[in-house]
């Protein structure tokens, strides 16, 4: 299916509404001139055009199969890996000191959401190893560094994450793996992982597990785990993989979408382990290759959006159905209904490009200069990201499909795809609803101090386009400050199970708002007239007002949840 990377509109947010100058005036950046980036971008959209897309509809149609106990994977994904790896973009965000390009998140980002768009099933294997590189880089030791990172950024070798269990899901906590000290510095890891994407391939040496599991006397709950880095092959004293670890793929998942990455349940008998970071602060290192993923499956359902979107258009431009009430093109496009859907689609991915750009910002500046406050911001904005980029990519492929009208229901047109592959985003990587839960609550911990400065930029932005545009402005400015006051209601609950059932509308009503703010900022960029200040007075006049409600549903309280007893639901 034909993909065209969108490099102009990320190079337009870049420079124009969430601030990377911040970010390359910092000592860490400053070799990242808007020349470079436009540089950057421009190559990866070429790729992302030319080699991974061509791939989208084969990655549906012969997926990934396992064979005598070997991952096969779908024909022309080696061959697109080994662009991708050569390329350096699977270690673009590493750093320089470990063979990395050393570029800003919100660049890698970039470069991520086209590879998303272009072919999610390839993309995600380049985006665990990303997260593995990124945990690796924080907080295991030297030795292991030094054995793994080059291989790992060259994208010799791919990296997985192994958290799940079959008793141990969203709690963590709950698992059941263990691991024991062989003596001689490494760790004897046995028990049984599911839902490993790309939990073996056939086009890397090796395959990097990294593996939560709990040492011998340990305590119960999340404070007892360790982390643990369990290659496919253990390397021998040259580096090179040596002999087979005692790990193996049980058998690979039989998926509604994703069909083209192989979901593995992978078995550990006494396998070979190092230890990353300290024993029983598994979590803590866990959790930097899990922020790390969640800002990417966050931009994976973009991706799938922006393409959907794409494919949605062209069907768009070219059906004649009906006589149109307007003079146009005598296309479907001429309705007023499908102009609604195509408006929405455009307007929604444009706000989620937008938090996730700014949560990458975020994300750069925290690691060049260490401030607090951008810490906070990228902690606060990581799961608005996950959890609308996911839910914009769900809503915009189903639009897709309905712009189809009967020819969305049929396979071959390519749409139903994106929709049975950008499923899957709203649930791994944490649920949408736990990411709520995680914002309600851990992100609120700090009495909203960080939500309630971002409302003070969101605000301060507003005044400036009083002036010049006053109808988009004066809607956000009041938005913002029913957040604030939602906010406020939130921090005052006591029980923390009345912050819980509020969550998602809450994180949704943050999304909305944050998406008028950038909307406003696009149109004041543009000078009030252009294509993006129509695409922000849409988003302000149709999407934004959906702000009332979800934040009545915010403060509502978990009464209502818990009207039905179990019983009365089976009535």
């Amino acid at each position: 299916m034909s993909f065209s990377a969108p490099v102009s509109d990320h190079l337009f947010l870049l420079s124009n509404v969430v601030g990377l100058n911040r970010v390359t005036e910092t000592e860490r950046y400053s070799g990242m001139t808007p020349d470079l980036v436009k540089a950057v971008l421009t190559e990866a959209g070429k790729m992302c055009d030319d080699v991974i897309a061509p791939l989208q509809r084969a990655g549906d149609l012969h997926p990934a199969l396992l064979e005598n106990g070997v991952v096969r994977s779908t024909p022309g994904f080696a061959e697109a890996y080994r662009e991708i790896a050569s390329g350096g973009w699977v270690g673009m965000a590493a750093t320089p000191e470990n063979g990395g390009m050393g570029l800003p998140m919100a660049v890698a980002t970039s470069v991520n959401e086209m590879m998303s768009g272009a072919c999610l099933s390839l993309q995600l294997n380049p985006l665990m190893t990303q997260g593995q590189i990124d945990a690796l880089e924080h907080h295991a030791s030297d030795a292991i560094k030094a054995l793994f990172l080059p291989k790992l950024i060259s994208g010799e070798w791919s990296g997985t994450m192994n958290l799940t269990e079959p008793q141990a899901g969203s709690d963590v906590g709950a698992l059941a793996a263990k691991a024991s000290a062989a003596g001689d510095g490494t760790y004897n890891i046995s028990g049984q992982k599911i839902y490993i994407s790309w939990g073996d391939t056939d086009f890397t040496e090796n395959v990097c597990h990294l593996v939560l599991a709990r040492l011998p006397g340990a305590e119960p709950g999340t404070k007892g785990i360790s982390l643990f880095l369990v290659p496919k092959r253990i390397p021998d004293e040259t580096g090179k993989p040596g002999i087979a670890n005692s790990l193996k793929v049980v058998s690979l998942e039989h998926k509604m979408g994703l069909h083209g990455s192989p979901t593995a349940v992978m078995q550990y008998d006494s396998a070979k382990g190092w230890l990353v970071g300290e024993p029983h602060d598994g979590m803590r290192a866990m959790f930097t290759m899990m922020n790390n993923a969640r800002l990417g499956v966050g931009v994976q359902g973009i991706g799938v959006a922006e393409a959907a979107f794409q494919h949605a258009l062209a069907y768009a431009l070219d059906r004649k159905q009906g006589r149109p009430p307007v003079a146009g093109t005598g296309a479907i496009i001429d309705h007023a209904d499908v102009r609604r859907m195509l408006m929405t689609m455009k307007a929604e991915v444009f706000a989620a490009r937008a938090i996730a750009l700014s949560n990458a910002v975020a994300t750069d500046l925290s690691r060049a200069t260490g401030d607090a406050m951008a810490k906070a911001r990228a902690a606060l904005l990581t799961p608005i990201t996950k959890a609308y980029g996911t839910e914009t990519g769900v809503s915009v492929a189903n639009l897709g499909i309905q712009v189809h009208g009967g020819m969305g229901f049929i396979e071959e047109t390519g749409a139903a795809q994106f929709l049975r592959d950008v499923r899957v985003t709203a649930i791994y990587e944490g649920t949408n609803g736990i990411q709520a839960m995680d914002l309600v609550g851990r992100k609120l911990a700090d009495d909203g101090d960080a939500m309630f400065r971002l409302l003070d930029e969101i605000e301060a932005g507003a005044e400036r386009g009083r002036t010049a545009l006053p109808d988009l402005a004066e809607p956000v400015w009041q938005a913002s400050e029913t957040l604030r006051e939602t906010t406020e209601a939130l921090v005052r609950h006591d029980r923390m199970n009345a912050r819980f059932a509020g969550a998602v509308p809450y994180l949704m009503c943050a999304a909305r708002i944050l998406g008028g703010h950038f909307h406003l900022t696009a149109a004041m960029a543009e000078g009030g007239k252009g294509s993006r200040t129509g695409l922000a007075r849409f988003f302000v006049q149709r999407l934004l007002p959906e702000h009332t409600s979800l934040a009545a549903q915010a403060v509502a309280g978990e009464k209502a949840l818990y009207a039905l007893s179990p019983e009365e639901f089976c009535a």
